[in-house]
């Protein structure tokens, strides 16, 4: 693996972030403080830079600042020696992302450039939830093992939109109706064959890191689930014989905006039987794998952001975690209101780790330096 790391960042107008230059470890990173002090919010602002959306704010515009007009992060990284800078600003909710000062061509290929993979609380609904947590997931890890996966998703969800309109404005005989049910096919099986590889991959793994994450004796395993017929024939004429139905349920009946990944624990499906640790577990479990099959696909182990991870987890599984930590070699940013509980010593020498205390949004090193 080429080694990874960000060595600055810098923060204006974000959240409750007014102003913030950091010089990260290339290792370890502590951010400890109180609740509502910005912790969150930092590692909001290096998943922002990173791919250029936030894993929490469903619109750009949430990330600025209360009573400001502009957001900006931008972060300097190194990648196998060779720096470059990524910076996103947000300004009227919209973004423009740059690399060394240039557009990139489009906003998947400047996702994929820093790999980051980020669990925070939220992310329980990973396990606990409906789908669309998961088909995130899968798609996240398709785009980097098959890159071309974003543009047929984007292409199938605008066939299926297009479809349900016609339906419900011209009903189940629109002269277009087959048209658009030839694209939702012909890019609905694009994105299967994507998630259901990425499923395959991800399944492997976290059986693995569930087996040292979680209590002995509980097996972990994950299976892609669609309904999407495996031909594009038989695709479009089960989409043609479910007009009438579609159009009455507003949505169409199959199609990979239905896909899964389906969980089971012990046999069982892990959303009936999985206690609240387990389920932070199985989320842990799915972390690790997105990390192992994207380090695979691009050569470069993912930097990690952890948020308050500890938090619902009892010791045996917090040794677990951090033993998990001690192998990935990454960098890692890690948030806590307990700074004094986050064992660190078994994943290098004392100059590996660099802590940080964040009050009101205004962050300083152990020892007073940024």
């Amino acid at each position: 693996m080429r080694p990874l790391r960000i060595e600055a960042i810098s923060v204006r107008g974000m959240r409750n972030i007014a102003s913030a230059d950091l010089a990260p470890s290339p290792r370890f990173n502590v951010v400890a403080g109180d609740n509502g002090q910005g912790k969150t919010n930092l590692l909001e602002a290096i998943y922002v830079a990173a791919t250029s959306k936030s894993f929490r704010a469903a619109r750009p515009g949430e990330l600025v600042a209360h009573g400001g007009d502009v957001a900006s992060v931008r972060i300097r990284v190194v990648d196998d020696g060779e720096p470059r800078e990524q910076s996103i600003g947000v300004r009227a909710g919209a973004r423009l992302a740059k690399i060394d000062g240039k557009r990139p061509p489009n906003l998947a290929a400047y996702a994929v450039k820093t790999p980051v993979v980020v669990f925070y609380p939220g992310e329980v609904q990973l396990s606990m939830g409906g789908g669309s947590e998961r088909r995130r997931l899968l798609d996240r890890v398709a785009l980097y093992t098959v890159p071309p996966s974003l543009a047929e998703l984007d292409a199938y969800t605008r066939a299926m939109r297009e479809r349900q309109k016609a339906l419900e404005t011209r009903g189940p005989r629109a002269p277009d109706l087959a048209d658009w049910e030839e694209l939702m096919a012909r890019h609905g099986l694009a994105v299967r064959e994507a998630r259901g590889a990425a499923a395959s991959q991800l399944a492997a793994a976290a059986g693995v890191a569930f087996d040292r994450i979680a209590a002995p004796g509980l097996a972990l395993t994950a299976a892609y689930a669609s309904n999407v017929p495996e031909d594009e024939s038989a695709y479009r004429n089960a989409l043609e014989a479910s007009r009438v139905s579609d159009a009455r349920r507003s949505s169409a009946a199959i199609g990979p905006h239905k896909d899964d990944l389906a969980l089971s624990i012990g046999g069982h499906k892990a959303r009936g039987v999985a206690s609240q640790g387990q389920h932070r577990a199985i989320v842990l479990a799915l972390k690790a794998a997105e990390i192992e099959v994207i380090a695979a696909a691009r050569g470069v182990r993912p930097i990690l952001l952890l948020d308050d991870v500890s938090s619902e987890l009892d010791r045996d599984r917090t040794q677990a975690l951090f033993a998990f930590l001690s192998e990935q070699r990454g960098q890692v940013f890690l948030t806590t209101t307990r700074p004094e509980l986050i064992e660190t010593t078994g994943l290098g020498s004392p100059a590996d780790r660099a802590d940080f205390r964040v009050i009101g949004g205004e962050f300083t090193r152990a020892g007073g330096v940024p």
